[in-house]
């Protein structure tokens, strides 16, 4: 199966099922165990994220004519990176370190097994360890700017690629619902911090929702700082 290029591959039930989510899975090696590992570990909600990502990233690949799209290797690179991009979060890579960074050395890991350029592994790294950094993952390189776009524009953030990306998101979210994403996703990455306070710098994401966690600890809604 090719990988998706647009909302007119996805199945066309409501609700996420197991069979829906494997339809969109691209049929290679990499693609299949990454999505096994990643949907073992994942909670629901991120897992669904992390779905909507890669289709988000695929759409606009295609919208670009990149390689990203047309190239076997580097769409499981894509996939990879799109699937990995929250996998810090999981206690299976609760390391020192930031989340996306956990994830970022969970998705060389599993592209080590296989034959993957020490480039490419370095390209799914950046993609992966700078998706929450604003204006620098943008520009960094193709594959960042792919996952940067896709999970701002999962959040319902505006960029360049808006008007290509958001006609999705009724579609995607009626397949792969959100589930809450953005309270899990935040209480995911504080329960991580306060633990290891190591894993949110002050000048970071992590950090930024670790300070207004602390700041209204009574607070039980969508972190304040998301």
């Amino acid at each position: 199966m090719c990988p998706p290029s647009s909302l007119t591959d996805l199945p066309s039930s409501g609700r996420t099922t197991q069979i829906d989510t494997l339809n969109v899975i691209p049929e290679t090696r990499i693609s299949q165990a990454a999505f096994s590992h990643a949907s073992s570990l994942l909670a629901p909600s991120i897992l669904n994220h992390s779905i909507r990502v890669y289709l988000y990233a695929t759409t606009l690949a295609k919208h670009t004519d990149s390689a990203y799209i047309s190239d076997t290797a580097k769409h499981d690179l894509l996939f990879t990176a799109c699937l990995f991009h929250d996998i810090g979060t999981t206690s299976n890579y609760d390391g020192p370190f930031r989340f996306e960074i956990e994830g970022a050395d969970a998705a060389v890991k599993h592209l080590s097994q296989y034959t993957v350029s020490e480039q490419e592994k370095h390209d799914v790294w950046t993609a992966i360890a700078c998706h929450t950094s604003p204006q620098i993952a943008e520009r960094i390189g193709e594959l960042s700017r792919l996952v940067r776009l896709a999970v701002i524009t999962d959040f319902g953030r505006k960029s360049d690629a808006w008007e290509v990306l958001e006609p999705l998101r009724e579609r995607l979210e009626s397949d792969f619902e959100r589930g809450g994403i953005e309270k899990v996703l935040g209480d995911a990455v504080v329960e991580q911090a306060k633990q290891r306070p190591e894993k949110a710098p002050k000048v970071s994401w992590p950090g930024m929702l670790l300070k207004a966690a602390e700041a209204e600890p009574e607070w039980d809604g969508v972190n304040k700082a998301f």
